[in-house]
């Protein structure tokens, strides 16, 4: 972290300096203690974590609406989350975001020493390598050493698996994915309490993960558009009942979402 101790926030009321600077600025006089918001100064890398996933998500949110405009601003609340967090760092005296910055330049040129560096070889292949002897130089042991808790779940599933693939321990093709889905499920079916149903549908879906993995298919984005389809064709199921679609009985809701999915 740089030597400079941190600086206070200004007293001005308005603040002029252009780009990030005014950013840093803002965030350092919202987390004064004396005369910061009162919400802001309180706030600690937990708690602000959720925010910060929650921002991400609005950011993918807006590519798939395909919406530049919300886009934009969707990435200016997620800038301010890495002010956010490298402000509160700065204040405990482990680094500032000119060690952030810095860090991630380091980074992407030590990964693309191709581009960089002028070396002969580079690609995909050489970037999970150097990934690798990151995480060495950081003590991990394990080919599923790093793989970040806070992912969502499928997400985290296709990581384990494949980092577990490179070790070798993975189907030869898809069809071994899909004989463990069956085996998966046949023990769901016979397991015998709420414990073992839970811990047999979480092997399910690990299985599910792994045969998208094995096609080819990204679970996560596989499962955002089945999302999506649901949440539309549901809504065209309750604007064409209008307010008598809850009274409906199953039925006439099946129905009604034959007509909306042939339409």
């Amino acid at each position: 972290m740089s030597e400079q101790a941190v600086s206070p926030a200004r007293n001005s009321d308005t603040i002029e300096s252009p780009g990030i600077e005014r950013l840093m600025a803002i965030m350092a006089r919202l987390r004064d203690p004396v005369a910061g918001c009162e919400w802001d100064t309180v706030q600690t890398f937990a708690s602000i974590a959720p925010y910060t996933i929650e921002e991400a998500y609005e950011v993918a949110d807006a590519i798939a609406r395909n919406d530049l405009t919300d886009l934009k601003d969707e990435l200016g609340d997620l800038l301010l989350q890495v002010i956010f967090h490298s402000r509160m760092a700065e204040e405990a005296g482990a680094f500032d975001l000119s060690d952030v910055i810095a860090g991630i330049c380091d980074k992407m040129e030590r990964r693309h020493p191709h581009i960089f560096r002028g070396a002969p070889d580079g690609g995909h292949h050489l970037w999970e390598q150097i990934k690798a002897e990151e995480r060495g130089s950081k003590g991990a042991e394990g080919a599923l050493d790093g793989v970040a808790i806070g992912l969502p779940a499928l997400t985290r599933a296709e990581k384990l698996q494949k980092r577990a693939a490179r070790t070798g321990f993975d189907w030869p093709d898809p069809s071994g994915a899909r004989a463990k889905i069956d085996e998966e499920l046949a023990e769901v079916e016979a397991a015998e309490t709420d414990a073992d149903r839970t811990e047999e549908v979480g092997d399910l879906l690990l299985a599910v993960v792994n045969w998208s993995r094995k096609l080819g298919i990204d679970p996560e984005a596989a499962l955002r558009g089945a999302n999506t389809k649901f949440e539309t064709r549901f809504r065209a199921m309750e604007a064409q009942a209008g307010d008598a679609f809850a009274g409906l009985d199953l039925a006439a809701k099946e129905a009604l979402w034959d007509e909306v999915k042939r339409r």
